[in-house]
């Protein structure tokens, strides 16, 4: 139940978001060369491979813990530097004595930033006082709680035999009373007049639930909170009104410019947000959610809200999941506009780059469920992120999931993808494991590494950096970081395959949808082809066309697009697809094509005919299922995934040449390659724990392979390397257990 204020009016004076409208109207500044992509020559590069520009990091992650002093950040930031961090990302830590956001604060942060500067290192401020992002350190809570996040949810159920009198009064925060026929599911609308909602049951069983609004919050786990623990007491913003991101923006962001505004865009990098997502009990929502949906599918989503509150067991008819896919559709568009662009385009306006990443990023169908779409959430974020914390990368594990954001950076025209590595790892990973951990997404096309945790040596007990950081060998690790971050960072990506990420699917909560995207990235990755993960989105509009390819935003060219058992398409992106393969274009259905075409809503989609894929490529059959990572980690590494053969001769087929391959087939080795003016790059990772011996074909334009190799330094010619063939080199592959190797063909 909610109090009893409805109407909701908002009405609100906030000098700073005129200030920041200004802004935005204004010409932002040039961006600089670490925001945006580039080619330069291979020569180009060497000049500077060896001691990279710091903007390419890495940089760990730092918490002002305790009664931090300036000879404290002193200390800390020497320690960092004699680690090997170039720049450092900084969070402000419980115990502190000047309160959060205060003027204190702020000039104590203005002496950070000046002592990070005198180090020549660079800074990335955590937009929060822990995480989520967006509680502005509990002052939501306390100072605007009418913008607080919202939820609907529903009462106490009530039976009700046929026959039976449903007479209720309802509270103004009521948006539906439904009847929910058991077994079968049909639902009944009960109207409300005047605050009264009264209704006779027909022949059958029914509930009745009444849907209203609350204020509900995803847990936070703040440093300002006196309890020391993850819980509701400090709110998150409602993510999905532009006013309550404003004002987090006027409480937060433009403090710091005030305070330090003079070094955005040169010691200060950009703002660093952490996994803002609804982990509610109840559908995400705002109050102008309705018209926003009714606007956008021509329906009243609200006969349907009682069905979808019903938990994640609920068995939903086709059509109710239709309308999930719906709301959820809609859900995603306002998190978007009323959370990450909003942040995105404050940056961009003051020299400045978002780096944010979502929570369980490798788990597609509660992300869809919690924050709606990854790559939407991503459009407008210039640094697109993932973590690696717990056990998601292990040597046992199989993931994939970095590439969502590398993928993302590639789509929409970002030169990086940055990850947050080792938080909470059980157990903690020793320097060989940090290494594999971190090759494990550079490959995937990951190339900014935040690596926890180093809290204040102030914080009572634990003070200083992570144990492992400690190893003798942790500067060296930093230094083939830096290097191999800014070599792939470099140039352009260069993948030619796509793999459609089916939203709308996941939307109804398609599992199967789910485990063939999941395991189709890990076929692709085990034969050697590189590809990147494209949305909807992407494919129904945001991508150029040109006869047989999509041309992503960073400039690379998908000839072939890979749909993973999507149970619906949007019609944009059929009709899309279908250009591309009359154009020359190879579209490949995985496992069955898709049952539905939505139109204006997926509510009335169209069901699908065998003749409106005619275009396309049916590779029927099932890829078996990627296990879920254990719990904790065994000594055995994965088994490779067995793939039907007819299955993979089909699929290889509609699959343009690969730019690399083996002459014996390994599953061990993974790959990802940038284009540069006069070279291409790759890096090759051992994926096993046992060598890796065979000869390797490189294709593309050069005849002259070097290994570069980031830990030294040193650049070496391959003299075996000999042309095979016209834009073709063959060369002699060896690879240690979970080695890896950068080639530039010149």
């Amino acid at each position: 139940m909610i109090p009893m204020w409805m109407p909701l009016k908002r009405v609100f004076v906030i000098p700073s978001l005129l200030l920041f409208a200004s802004l935005s109207n204004a010409q932002a500044p040039a961006p600089h060369p670490w925001q945006t992509l580039n080619t330069p020559t291979i020569d180009q590069l060497q000049s500077l491979w060896t001691t990279p520009p710091p903007e390419y990091g890495p940089e760990p992650y730092y918490g002002l813990n305790g009664p931090v002093t300036l000879e404290t950040v002193q200390h800390d930031l020497d320690t960092m530097r004699s680690l090997g961090f170039r720049a450092v990302t900084v969070q402000d830590g419980y115990g502190a004595d000047r309160p959060y956001l205060s003027p204190e604060y702020f000039r104590f942060f203005r002496q950070f930033v000046l002592e990070a500067k005198k180090r020549n290192m660079r800074v990335w401020i955590v937009d929060d006082a822990g995480y989520p992002s967006g509680f502005a350190g509990g002052k939501f809570t306390a100072e605007h709680p009418e913008l607080r996040m919202q939820a609907l949810v529903t009462s106490n159920p009530t039976q009700i035999a046929a026959g039976g009198i449903f007479d209720q009064a309802v509270e103004p925060g009521t948006v539906a009373v439904t009847a929910i026929q058991s077994p079968n599911g049909e639902t009944v609308q009960i109207p409300i007049e005047n605050g009264h909602a009264h209704w006779t049951a027909p022949a059958g069983k029914w509930t009745v639930y009444v849907v209203e609004h609350a204020f509900r919050t995803s847990p936070t786990r703040s440093d300002t909170n006196p309890k020391r623990v993850k819980d509701t007491s400090q709110s998150l913003e409602d993510y999905l009104d532009p006013t309550a991101t404003a004002q987090y923006l006027a409480y937060t962001h433009e403090g710091y410019k005030k305070a330090v505004g003079d070094e955005f865009g040169k010691t200060i990098l950009g703002f660093r947000g952490d996994e803002p997502d609804y982990s509610i009990n109840g559908l995400p929502w705002t109050p102008q959610f309705f018209a926003h949906f009714q606007a956008a599918k021509g329906y009243d989503i609200r006969p349907f809200l009682a069905v979808f509150l019903q938990g994640k067991n609920a068995e939903l008819t086709p059509r109710q999941l239709r309308a999930r896919a719906d709301y959820y559709d809609i859900f995603a568009n306002l998190f978007r506009d009323g959370f990450f662009k909003p942040q995105a385009d404050w940056c961009a306006a003051n020299g400045l780059e978002y780096q944010v990443h979502l929570n369980h990023e490798e788990m597609q169908l509660q992300l869809a469920h919690s924050e709606g779409d990854f790559f939407r959430d991503m459009r407008y974020v210039q640094v697109p992120g993932i973590d690696a914390i717990w056990h998601q990368i292990w040597t046992d594990t199989i993931s994939d999931y970095p590439r969502l954001a590398s993928s993302a950076a590639h789509v929409y025209g970002h030169p990086r993808a940055f990850t947050e590595s080792f938080a909470a790892y059980r157990p903690l990973p020793d320097i060989t494991l940090a290494r594999y951990i971190l090759n494990e997404q550079f490959v995937r096309g990951v190339n900014q590494v935040e690596t926890m945790y180093f809290p204040a040596t102030s914080t009572p007990g634990r003070g200083g950096p992570m144990e492992f950081m400690r190893d003798p060998g942790y500067p060296a690790l930093m230094q083939y970081t830096s290097r191999l971050s800014y070599l792939m960072s470099s140039g352009h990506p260069a993948a030619d395959v796509a793999l459609l990420l089916p939203a709308e699917s996941l939307w109804m909560g398609d599992a199967k949808a789910d485990d063939t995207f999941v395991s189709t990235e890990r076929l692709l990755s085990e034969h050697q082809i590189d590809f990147d993960i494209v949305d909807e989105d992407a494919i129904g509009s945001l991508l150029k066309t040109e006869p047989g390819a999509f041309l992503s935003l960073s400039g690379n060219r998908y000839r072939t697009v890979l749909v993973p058992h999507a149970a619906l398409l949007p019609a944009a992106v059929v009709d899309r697809l279908k250009h591309f393969a009359a154009t020359g274009g190879h579209v490949v259905f995985l496992g069955a094509a898709p049952g539905f075409i939505g139109g204006q809503n997926d509510l009335e989609a169209r069901a699908a005919h065998p003749e409106d894929f005619a275009w396309a490529t049916l590779v029927e059959g099932d890829l078996p299922p990627t296990p879920t990572p254990p719990a904790q980690p065994p000594t055995s590494p994965p088994a490779p995934l067995i793939v039907p053969p007819a299955l993979l001769s089909t699929l290889q087929k509609a699959l343009p040449p690969s730019t690399l391959s083996l002459a014996n087939a390994d599953p061990a080795l993974r790959f990802t390659h940038r284009t540069l003016k006069n070279a291409t790059l790759f890096l090759l990772f051992n994926e096993s724990n046992q060598p890796l011996n065979n000869q390797l074909i490189l294709r593309g334009r050069g005849t002259r392979v070097e290994v570069w190799d980031p830990q030294t330094g040193t650049i070496t010619p391959i003299k075996e390397a000999h042309s095979t063939g016209r834009n073709q080199q063959s060369l002699p592959l060896t690879l240690a257990p979970y080695a890896t190797e950068v080639l530039v063909l010149r």
